[in-house]
């Protein structure tokens, strides 16, 4: 039998799914096939509407070697295994022969721990284990939430924190599950032949598709112990969002609650001159932390070098003690102590850390109205890691809607390790740019609209200005509002003003869950929705609910913000422009996929309003509005309120 073709076999897949074929989506398709054929490594551009998960899990699974999928979020996880693969697997079954298999993993404590549920949590305060069930009264919700863990522990057949629903909160789910440092082992454990997390582990190794998440990809770049099972093509999705998910997970931090917590853990289990040790240090590093201003440090101020040499000494000493020593009178002993040795070790690897002082580290203090001052340290650049780990041993096919910055993927490919497009040498990782384009007629679609006779923003201070500009344009919409705001702040101040000037919904976020949010949202479409970061990103609403996207600035990084700051200092003083490079990459993404909320189906029509003139006028305007889809462009504020009042009688006017 001959071996089908892409085509058909791409076919069959958009038919299962009840989707249409696209030029894009076969165009896609193709080049990830050759890619994966070739042993190369490919950048992909393609537009909301594409279709891009099949355009890369077709010629995946026609592979037939193992491929690991890695996304930045927990919907398109989801879609990706309730939804799309179980349809193209079955679609794909006939011509290919054989049915390929797929599993989700995640990272441990994304899985109910099965010892934490029936032997319960070792408490700081006192010796063995202490009882969340009895503790907790039934009544709140936090004793609600455990029974109803206890009962569902019962049915699940994945404990995967994600199949629950409703969800539970973080303190009920920290009751019932560990992080890796913290797991006694299966071998160990005596629920070990019944653990959810190896159960993931062993579905994983026998699946021809692995759909995991980019923090648990870091994690295996990372650590160098691998979590993921071997592979010989790895795809990542929502590609534009990896450096900073493998910048969180490179990223240390100390805060004086989590050392008590270590001495607490630590005490009852080693010799008191060792406890004591630790305990002194904790104290020396906490009066230290007290003085701490927000900011970078660029050199480690002489008191927190002392404070911090003399947790890291202590932690090592415990560290020792802890091995070395059993205690009979510590009830479950085994789990106490792993618990504490890992609060130790989480504690000495950031103190070792910073007082080693690498020039490629960032280290600073924040402060936290609640959470009060801690000491941070980050990499200043992900992308030797990055290129070394991803590009070295497989195939790698990263996609996104929005890769392409300013005209072309070198931006981005910078950022992943990658020398520009074309280079050639014997280190250097060969790939490819391919924009796929969009099924969607942006000129003819939508309008971006940039409020140029708008004062400059400045960095504080009330706009009396924009907020005139955007009640204006919310009233010609009629609503049908999604707004992206720079700051919480101005998201606050701009639903506070237009709540009293207009009698139409505000929603704002942080007043309800997003999913609450979003869907609310959609209801109706007079309605508003503004807020910040989290909105840029995950909001999917097609139709007349959301016509009008506004962003009150370009979204440059705080000036400062000390890893955004240290990192464009760093590309300056190597001879590069650090504003273009890293200020103006940030905003261009974060813009890019903010303005992607509005055309979100092929009806779709409306206008995305910049009210920032800077987009007009800045030298690097041009460079911004490259990286944003092919909007009809105008800066006549007359000529966008008569587009927005005819769109909104339209949507009126439709059945």
């Amino acid at each position: 039998m001959t071996k089908p073709s892409l085509p058909e076999l791409l076919h069959a897949a958009v038919t299962a799914v009840g989707g249409t074929e696209r030029p894009g989506q076969a165009a896609m398709a193709e080049a990830v096939a050759a890619a994966v054929d070739d042993n190369a490594h490919l950048l992909v551009q393609a537009g909301t509407g594409t279709g891009k998960s099949l355009g890369y899990l077709v010629p995946a699974l026609a592979h037939g070697e193992r491929v690991v999928v890695a996304t930045a979020t927990l919907a398109l996880q989801r879609q990706l295994v309730e939804r799309d693969l179980p349809r193209t697997v079955e679609s794909l079954r006939p011509l290919l022969r054989r049915t390929p298999r797929f599993a989700m993993l995640k990272g441990r404590s994304n899985y109910l721990c099965l010892h934490r549920l029936h032997e319960g949590v070792p408490q700081d305060e006192e010796d063995g284990l202490f009882d969340q069930f009895e503790a907790a009264a039934p009544s709140s919700k936090l004793g609600q939430d455990l029974l109803r863990l206890r009962d569902w522990s019962d049915e699940t057949e994945t404990g995967d924190r994600d199949d629950l629903t409703p969800g539970v909160s973080d303190r009920a789910w920290a009751q019932v599950s560990v992080s890796s440092r913290e797991c006694l082992g299966a071998t160990k454990c005596a629920y070990g032949a019944e653990c959810f997390a190896e159960t993931a582990r062993e579905r994983a190794k026998l699946a021809d598709v692995v759909v995991t998440n980019h923090a648990l990809l870091a994690i295996d770049a990372i650590e160098g112990a691998p979590v993921l099972p071997q592979h010989e093509v790895l795809i990542v999705d929502e590609a534009h969002e990896l450096v900073s998910r493998v910048t969180g997970v490179a990223t240390g931090e100390l805060t004086p609650g989590q050392v008590n917590r270590a001495v607490r853990r630590a005490a009852k289990l080693v010799n008191e001159k060792a406890a004591d040790a630790l305990q002194t240090a904790s104290e020396g590093f906490e009066r230290v932390m007290e003085l701490a201003l927000p900011g970078r440090l660029e050199e480690i101020p002489e008191d927190l070098g002392y404070a911090l040499t003399a947790l890291r000494d202590a932690a090592r000493t415990v560290i020792s003690a802890l091995g070395a020593t059993r205690d009979k009178s510590v009830q479950d002993e085994d789990v106490v102590r792993k618990q504490a040795m890992a609060s130790v070790e989480s504690v000495h690897s950031v103190a070792e850390r910073i007082t080693q002082g690498s020039e490629y580290d960032v280290v600073w203090y924040e402060r936290h109205d609640r959470f009060g001052a801690s000491l941070r340290v980050a990499p200043l650049s992900v992308s030797g890691l990055l290129r070394e780990k991803l590009f070295s041993e497989r195939s790698v096919v990263l996609t996104s809607a929005t890769l392409k910055l300013g005209g072309d993927f070198n931006g981005v490919g910078a950022s992943l390790g990658l020398a520009p497009e074309g280079t050639a040498g014997e280190d250097v990782p060969q790939w490819k740019g391919l924009d796929v384009g969009s099924p969607f007629d942006y000129p003819k679609q939508g309008i971006l609209y940039v409020a140029r006779h708008l004062a400059t923003p400045g960095r504080e201070g009330s706009r009396t200005d924009m907020l005139d500009e955007l009640a204006e344009l919310v009233d010609a919409a009629g609503g049908r509002t999604l707004g992206l705001f720079s700051s919480m702040r101005a998201a606050q101040a701009a639903a506070e003003e237009l709540r009293g000037r207009q009698d139409r919904t505000i929603l704002l976020q942080g007043e309800e869950t997003l999913g609450e949010l979003i869907k609310n949202f959609a209801a109706d479409p007079e309605t508003c929705l503004f807020g910040t970061l989290s909105l840029w990103q995950g909001v999917d609403v097609p139709g007349p609910s959301c016509q009008l996207v506004v962003m009150d600035r370009i979204p440059f990084p705080r000036p400062d913000d000390p890893l955004m700051s240290a990192r464009q200092k760093a590309v300056e003083e190597a001879g590069g422009n650090g504003f273009m490079a890293v200020a103006a990459t940030h905003a261009a993404l974060l813009m890019a996929q903010g303005a992607g909320r509005l055309v979100r189906a092929t009806g779709d029509k409306g206008v995305v309003a910049v009210l920032d003139p800077r987009l007009a006028n800045a030298r690097y305007g041009s460079y911004l509005r490259a990286s944003l889809p092919d909007f009809w462009y105008t800066t006549d504020r007359n000529q966008v309120r008569r587009s927005l009042a005819a769109i909104d009688a339209a949507a009126k006017a439709a059945p």
